[in-house]
């Protein structure tokens, strides 16, 4: 999934600059817009991320990040606003950590286990600036220069601030105010001259100095190409060149080779592209590239690694090696002076070993871990990944299959066991894996061993920890405007003395109060002087008043009699004034916004009797319905109650067990998922769940947690009591005799029947012939209302109820003691 990140910026000469009348933030927003455009012509385009960052302070810097919609991004884009200093490298900074804060959570790094090609997120961050002089508060400077003392932990494993997928490019406006004749050439946009320019080539992107509105949309289709899935990687060529070869393909040795002028091929800083299954859209490998130092598990701490990785590549000619069954990787390689060097060799056949420096135990040039060769076509150029030091164990393997058929011989094992002493340890996990695949699972322990001290596996959990909770903190401040001033500033109007260097300022302010008489003709109103009006109370905000030439004459003496009741009302934090007349000026979008008011609403006071059930608020709809409480099943048929739609709740010990799991790249960092527990239990008594259910019903018809039938045998558990829930308590009863399973059997065959006069009757003389204590009648009834319920049968329910009331209510005249279990 392409993260596409703009960075805007959004200093004051952006808004002083103008192109044909449009200041350069606009054109900035249009570029972003268009760009948007093209690429969603690609289909694979469903899956981008975009995110805003802005040249404000971090965190309002960030306007749209990992959780906002692209409602939101096009919301915060189109309100962006340009007043400030430009602080590019602080910018950045914030852009590279807001991509990097994932990372950590993730593990996708995989620090100190070997580089993933496969593990990646590939970001586009596309910077739209003017070019002008770089500013700060402590001055201008010539360079660009990023902050290293990154707010981040983890930041230090990593010597760059971006990282291998992470790729840098700029637009760089230079349009002029007017128009010009068109006479441009059509061809390659050239580089910028500016600081952020060196910056792209860093990262393995580029900057374009755009000119004219042509070179613009040229930029934005050029830019849109280079959305690709990929790694950037350092190659660079170790040892003599090889000899050249002739046309007739045949090697010249008599020809002089120059190994010590550097050619453009010798060093080359591209990206490798990494294709994702095209069945499931995930990239899948299975070898790592090393890491540019042996692990030690003594070694407390890990050394930084750089961002791109440094692959040397050997001249020498060797040919390709695999076996079958052995996966391998296989990468092809952005077009540069190094592919177009090979390809003009026309050496299909033959490779060219890579290797990491100080990726064995001795600080050497390491073992090969795969090949560059050229495709069969003469197209591509492509980069094999193999395991480590594959010269000596794909003979192994291939011994082991054809001539040992999975039975080694003791010098064999003496052999295997030598060569996984020299690979490194992260190694271990993919080669048994590769071995379970091609059929030899037993040749590995169990025990592996992934090299790292204990403490740096601990650290490495830790971080990812703490950038789950710093990652939680961000989102929740992506959105949030900067804090106001601390007063509020008025405009100085006129040049003549202030109001508040008059010596009768205090009569004045007397009369403006309504304490004393008011003197209208010796105060002009236009007349204040600079001043800021400062707030005592620190609580209280400051609010953006009215313009006094916007009120009409007719509303004057009006709106007069609240600006005084507003100034002797400056405890309140609102308006009072202003917010009635808000309460009627709101926008249809936010008409609908019912939780947002019931938020700033008092609390209300408590109910008088706690034990009645509460009632929802039908704003907007008197005969709304509690739907939640309502299941539909495969019949039509509906069981009242309300149902809770979270899996578990807080007092739930296993209810973290269905929460979803990060997604974690590093083995380090995977839990094993423990199986839940037992959650079979009987609870007797005061049910909570029955409290909460309780309190959202709108009508109090009793809830009957009685097993369910499927057919007209005897009803309830098999192996004791029956239970029956009314209202705030539990109650267990006997199980039933004979005659009175037989007769709550015929209970339920009359209440299932069609038709309504004939079988009512039937129902209630069946109900009479019960015998037992309170309970067990309660229960038959029960039963019945419940049974009549799934066949929505209203005029029999009501009968039932009346029943059970008089029931109840000759109970407590019999036992002459308050009844807590009745209507």
């Amino acid at each position: 999934m392409p993260i596409l990140l703009f960075l805007l910026d959004t200093s004051a000469s952006m808004n002083q600059r103008t192109y044909l009348g449009t200041t350069y933030l606009d054109v900035a927003k249009g570029a972003v817009e268009v760009f948007m455009k093209l690429r969603a012509r690609d289909p694979a385009s469903r899956g981008d991320r975009y995110m805003l960052v802005t040249f404000d302070d971090p965190p309002y810097g960030v306007k749209a990040g990992w959780k906002e919609n692209h409602a939101t991004f096009m919301c915060e884009l189109k309100n962006l606003q340009a007043s400030g200093l430009t602080t590019l490298g602080h910018a950045l900074r914030t852009a590279f950590d807001l991509l990097n804060l994932n990372r950590l959570v993730s593990g996708i790094d995989n620090y100190g286990q070997g580089r993933n090609p496969f593990f990646l997120e590939p970001s586009v961050i596309i910077t739209i600036t003017d070019g002008n002089k770089l500013t700060h508060s402590s001055g201008v400077p010539d360079e660009l220069h990023l902050p290293l003392n990154s707010p981040l932990a983890g930041s230090e494993l990593t010597k760059e601030p971006f990282r291998w997928d992470q790729r840098l490019f700029a637009l760089v406006l230079r349009l002029p105010g007017a128009a010009t004749p068109d006479n441009e050439q059509l061809g390659s946009v050239p580089t910028d001259e500016s600081a952020i320019t060196q910056m792209c080539e860093v990262t393995g992107g580029r900057s374009y100095c755009v000119r004219t509105q042509r070179m613009l949309n040229q930029c934005l289709e050029s830019l849109v190409q280079k959305v690709q899935s990929g790694v950037v990687i350092n190659f660079e060529k170790t040892g003599p060149d090889p000899p050249l070869v002739g046309e007739d393909n045949s090697v010249e040795s008599s020809r002089p080779v120059s190994s010590f002028n550097p050619q453009p091929w010798h060093s080359c800083h591209k990206l490798i592209y990494v294709r994702p299954n095209p069945k499931t859209g995930v990239p899948v490998g299975h070898w790592p590239i090393p890491e540019s130092f042996w692990p030690d598990q003594n070694s407390p701490t890990l050394p930084p690694r750089s961002a791109h990785p440094m692959v040397r590549f050997s001249c020498v000619d060797c040919e390709p090696m695999v076996i079958d069954k052995l996966p391998f990787d296989k990468y092809e390689l952005e077009p540069s002076p190094l592919t177009q060097y090979v390809l003009e060799r026309k050496s299909p056949h033959m490779c060219w070993q890579v290797f990491v420096s100080s990726s064995g135990k001795q600080n050497d040039l390491g073992q090969p871990f795969g090949y560059l060769k050229a495709s069969t076509t003469l197209t591509c150029v492509n980069l094999f990944v193999m395991p480590y030091n594959y010269p000596v164990l794909l003979p192994l393997l291939d011994d082991l299959f054809k001539v040992h058929k999975l039975k080694p011989n003791l010098k064999w094992r003496q052999a295997f066991e030598m060569y996984l002493k020299t690979m490194p340890p992260y190694y271990l996990l993919p080669l048994k894996k590769a071995l379970r695949m091609m059929g030899a699972p037993n040749l590995i322990a169990d025990t592996m061993d992934c090299g790292l001290s204990y403490s740096v596996i601990s650290y490495l959990k830790k971080l990812s920890q703490q950038a789950k909770i710093e990652s939680d903190r961000l989102i929740v401040s992506v959105g949030k405007k900067a804090p106001q001033e601390t007063g509020i500033k008025v405009k100085n109007h006129s040049s003549s003395l202030s109001l508040a260097h008059r010596r009768d300022f205090k009569q004045l302010l007397q009369g403006i109060t309504g304490e004393g008489p008011l003197r209208l003709v010796d105060i002009n109103f236009k007349e204040f002087a600079g001043f800021q009006i400062a707030l005592l109370n620190k609580d209280v905000k400051p609010q953006a008043y009215r313009n006094a030439y916007d009120i009409p004459r007719r509303n004057l003496l009006d709106q007069l009699t609240r600006m005084r009741s507003n100034l002797l009302r400056t405890s309140q934090k609102l308006i009072r004034g202003q917010d009635e007349d808000y309460l009627h000026s709101i926008p249809v979008a936010q008409m609908g916004n019912y939780q947002e008011y019931l938020k700033m609403m008092p609390s209300p006071l408590r109910e008088i009797d706690p034990d009645q059930p509460k009632r929802l608020h039908t704003f907007g709809n008197p005969f709304k319905q509690d739907k939640k409480g309502m299941m539909i099943d495969e019949a039509d048929e509906f069981v009242a109650g309300p149902q809770n739609k979270k899996r578990g709740n807080s007092n739930d010990s296993n209810s973290g067990a269905t929460m979803k799991r990060r997604r974690s790249m590093s083995p380090l960092l995977r839990r094993p998922q423990t199986p839940p527990g037992n959650t079979n239990h009987v609870v007797v008594g005061k049910s909570p769940v029955g409290v909460q259910g309780q309190q959202n019903l709108i009508k109090p018809v009793p809830q009957h947690k009685v097993p369910e039938s499927n057919g007209d045998g005897v009803l309830g558990p098999e192996l004791g009591e029956i239970l029956v829930e009314d209202w705030l308590e539990t109650i267990f009863i006997a199980p039933l005799d004979g005659s009175q399973a037989e007769l709550r059997t015929r209970v339920i065959k009359e209440v299932r029947k069609p038709g309504r006069s004939e079988y009512e009757l039937a129902i209630l003389s069946l109900l009479q012939q019960v015998k037992g204590p309170l309970n067990v009648q309660r229960y038959f009834i029960q039963h019945a209302i419940k049974e009549a319920v799934r066949f929505k049968k209203r005029v029999l329910i009501q009968q039932l109820e009346l029943v059970l009331a008089e029931l109840e209510e000759k109970h407590a005249a019999s036992s002459q003691l308050p009844n807590n279990h009745g209507r």
